[in-house]
């Protein structure tokens, strides 16, 4: 790690849970030094934060567990700054905690506990994934989960500038939260503002968990794609993680890490695709393009 990269977790404690834990670690063996240790405890009603440095720990930083509870979906950033580690629970500050060991020492994400995992990544520079152990228990939750830290949001809109352009080889990564009043968004990929939508991915959760693709070339669209290969991962009241990778034919479709469906190019993508929209029912979490 360093500063300007960042950890992304995202999860369901269990409804009785106990506790669960992220530690940043130096290594994924269980004796490894550890940067940082966040450690919910249900039960004592604390969030504590700590660190390891051979073999003993130092002082407890401790803070009220709110907005975190047993049940509850949750996502976690924890953002790398020259100071230290500073925490986002649900969109929201939640606590701040310096280094105490070099950030560069981190090579390995822990979570386990009692939760259900959804999705851990390392957001900025190019590393190694994540070793990642199975959660030590699990418990299932129902296919749409209430969300007790999110209100109505207003429609999201995100035109970030690309480097290049839209080329072959090139990923984009989105990631959000489905309101439980949700009934659709859409991701626009266009050939500058207001110009031709050479992907157009539609979600619905008003039709049936639909998942529609299409263009708009020259100002009529064209025709609807809608099989997929497994169910829709746009439910609401739950998390998505997706990625849109771009090949020389087509564009590769995935959620959660698993393939979705392919959209074979109807015009050439290229250096003229550099506007990506994202507006409607949908809270985002995080944008790479």
């Amino acid at each position: 790690l360093r500063p300007g990269m960042a950890i992304y977790v995202q999860g369901v404690p269990a409804p009785q849970a106990d506790w669960f834990r992220v530690n940043l670690a130096a290594g994924p063996e269980e004796e490894a030094d550890v940067a940082l240790h966040l450690n919910p405890r249900f039960g004592a009603g604390v969030a504590v934060l700590n660190s390891r440095r051979g073999g003993r720990w130092g002082d407890e930083q401790r803070r009220e567990l709110h907005p975190l509870c047993p049940g509850g979906p949750f996502e976690i950033v924890i953002s790398v700054t020259p100071e230290g580690y500073r925490i986002l629970v649900n969109g929201t500050f939640y606590e701040e905690f310096p280094h105490r060991l070099p950030p560069e020492l981190v090579t390995a994400v822990n979570v386990d506990g009692d939760l259900e995992l959804g999705s851990v990544s390392v957001l900025g520079g190019a590393v190694r994934p994540p070793k990642l152990p199975r959660p030590q228990k699990t418990t299932p939750h129902p296919k749409t989960s209430p969300s007790p830290f999110l209100t109505p949001p207003s429609p999201s809109r995100s035109s970030p500038p690309s480097r290049g352009g839209l080329l072959p080889k090139k990923t984009i990564v989105i990631k959000g939260f489905i309101p439980l009043h949700a009934n659709r968004f859409h991701i626009n990929l266009r050939a500058g503002p207001g110009g031709d939508v050479v992907l157009h991915l539609n979600p619905r959760m008003d039709e049936d968990d639909a998942v529609v693709r299409n263009s708009f070339l020259g100002g009529s669209w064209g025709h609807e794609e809608r099989d997929i290969s497994c169910c829709s991962p746009f439910l609401r009241g739950r998390y998505f993680d997706l990625s849109i990778r771009c090949g020389n034919h087509r564009f590769k479709v995935f959620a959660e890490g698993q393939p979705l469906f392919h959209f074979h190019h109807r015009v050439p993508a290229g250096p003229h695709v550099d506007v990506l929209e994202i507006e409607g029912d949908v809270v985002l979490s995080y944008v790479h393009f």
